[in-house]
């Protein structure tokens, strides 16, 4: 018998992410029900093998609540407005939240679940959708032992690097915002460069062909690059999420009196592109503002 197999789960927000961590916790074996405000991504699940239990009966057995919303309003909402999960779950429970949010929402939470005798793992992720139907996130962590021995199971299943950063929340969202910040700036970055490659008659599969073995390279450019050289904006990250995301860095660092420029420049590049309508396209598309303001054609473009 597994650690997993007397335990039973709930995903709460079966986006992208959401699906695949769901998902994945499935093919580990662990008694999973995943929820949605979407019915038909909860009947998917239900298909690959979730739990059909409803949702106040899943909250009532869970052990373990992971949470996969998009943001502090929303996980705020989940946990703690009307109807909120927090009074529905059993004593001793851990919730492992996974947002991106800001260090002090952390914080809070953990304190009000902790006076409900309830556990509180500060828990974001990166990987993308791929790595999380893989079951191979990265974990940014921290919480207390108690919160830690109790997610272990839905750790195990859900990635293969977990960063533990400290015994109490706050740490690992504080973390996943300096990746975030990096995130987007380097985006912001490989969009402006292999634009300015288009200015100066190299077609953008070149750039990113030479680049991508030079030091001026980065993860985001080798990934992001490809997409912006085929013209294919499918969305993996949407452009909404790095105005979120960026926002939330710029928030924070205002309050620490830290000053962010490039982080407000890769933020107004965002804003930008949701402004022009791509805000659903993947992140990518904040190459057609740097298009757009040079009179510039990217790939794909009809225009």
């Amino acid at each position: 018998m597994t650690a997993a197999d007397d335990k039973t789960l709930c995903v709460f927000g079966l986006g992208s992410m959401g699906f695949g961590i769901a998902t994945s916790l499935v093919k580990a074996g662990c008694r999973t029900a995943g929820f949605d405000l979407d019915k038909a991504r909860e009947a998917d699940l239900q298909s690959q093998g979730g739990l059909t239990l409803a949702r106040d009966e899943a909250l009532a057995v869970a052990d373990i609540v992971i949470i996969v919303v998009v943001n502090a309003a929303q996980t705020e909402a989940l946990l703690f407005g009307e109807g909120g999960i927090s009074g529905h779950m059993k004593p001793g429970a851990v919730v492992i939240s996974c947002a991106t949010v800001p260090p002090e929402f952390a914080r809070s939470c953990e304190t009000r679940l902790d006076a409900l005798g309830l556990l509180y793992l500060d828990a974001p992720i990166s990987g993308g959708s791929v790595k999380a139907a893989q079951g191979a996130l990265t974990m940014m962590t921290s919480g207390s032992q108690a919160a830690y021995t109790a997610s272990q199971p839905a750790l195990d299943a859900m990635a293969t690097k977990v960063f533990r950063l400290g015994d109490q929340a706050g740490p690992g969202s504080a973390v996943k915002i300096v990746n975030q910040m990096l995130a987007g700036i380097h985006i912001a970055a490989a969009a402006e460069a292999i634009t300015f490659g288009i200015s100066q008659g190299i077609a953008p599969a070149s750039t990113v062909e030479v680049i991508s073995e030079c030091a001026g390279s980065s993860w985001m450019f080798e990934n992001r690059g490809p997409h912006i050289a085929d013209g294919d904006y499918t969305p993996h990250s949407a452009v909404e999420i790095f105005v979120k995301d960026l926002g939330i860095v710029s928030d924070v660092a205002r309050t620490a009196r830290f000053s962010s420029p490039l982080t407000a420049a890769a933020l107004q590049q965002f804003l930008a592109a949701a402004g022009m309508g791509y805000g659903r396209e993947d992140d990518a598309a904040v190459a057609k503002v740097y298009a757009k303001n040079a009179g510039l054609k990217l790939p794909g473009d009809s225009g």
